[in-house]
């Protein structure tokens, strides 16, 4: 009996090795962000990758201040350019358990668009195996100042956390303009982009039920008086994947998600 139970342990193990990640079926894809979609009700974060969320700013080559963001999410558009995406699902997101991580591809490609955003310039590699998937795409990105390599930019993390301080990426960041750079990037008025009219604002005492910040909805009493938002949201679920938690004084009118 104990053999036939080791046995039966050893083909669950051997089966939970090599069978696939779970494959979506084509879909027309909804872009949420320049490395976000969805395929149906299942929202995916692409794998492998970083790139700007919609609100983000940067510096082109010229020292003018551009929605890289935005350009970000509209570049995945334009590289999908309406056709079917299939998404190999690795699993729940680490950082927001209602979205999962997918390597996504154009239906009919072999090049997943992790890989063709990085080689755009438009999403850094965060892969830190041995392997470097997209290191030598991110290099040549940089070299060619591809994207957002031919500005002056923070990683997307750093500026989804306000890190203000980080490390200053790209062709155009200027050791003697560092203050005026990091101003253009961490304006005080952030612009909101279209359609994305959700205030979100860093708090230490959302630190309490683990989040980085509050954000408001038009509905909450909070919101008129929130003059200089440190983020916008497109939806809720954005700004909680971002680790925001909804103001307290708009909860009983809004249904939480």
């Amino acid at each position: 009996m104990k053999q036939m139970q080791s046995r039966i342990f050893l083909v669950a193990a051997l089966l939970s090795i090599v069978l696939p990640a779970s494959q979506s079926s084509g879909a027309t894809a909804t872009i949420r962000d320049g490395s976000t979609l969805q395929l149906g009700n299942v929202t995916y974060r692409l794998d492998g990758i970083d790139a700007p969320t919609v609100d983000q700013l940067c510096i082109d080559q010229n020292a003018d201040s551009w929605t890289c963001g935005i350009e970000a999410r509209d570049q995945l558009t334009k590289l999908i350019g309406g056709k079917q995406v299939r998404c190999d699902d690795l699993g729940p997101d680490p950082s927001f358990k209602k979205r999962r991580i997918g390597v996504c591809k154009i239906e009919g490609d072999t090049t997943s668009l992790s890989q063709l955003l990085v080689r755009n310039g438009f999403a850094l590699n965060v892969e830190v195996s041995a392997s470097g998937r997209f290191q030598v795409d991110e290099a040549r990105a940089k070299d060619d100042r591809q994207g957002l390599w031919k500005g002056c930019f923070v990683a997307p993390r750093e500026f989804r956390a306000g890190k203000k301080d980080g490390p200053l990426l790209g062709a155009a960041c200027r050791a003697d303009r560092d203050r005026e750079i990091r101003e253009a990037l961490f304006p005080e008025d952030l612009v909101m982009p279209a359609n994305c009219n959700i205030k979100g604002k860093y708090a230490v005492r959302a630190r309490v039920t683990g989040n980085l910040g509050i954000y408001h909805l038009q509905a909450c009493r909070s919101y008129p008086g929130l003059t200089k938002p440190d983020r916008w949201f497109c939806s809720e679920e954005d700004a909680q994947a971002a680790g925001f938690r909804r103001a307290y004084n708009c909860r009983s009118t809004t249904k939480s998600k």
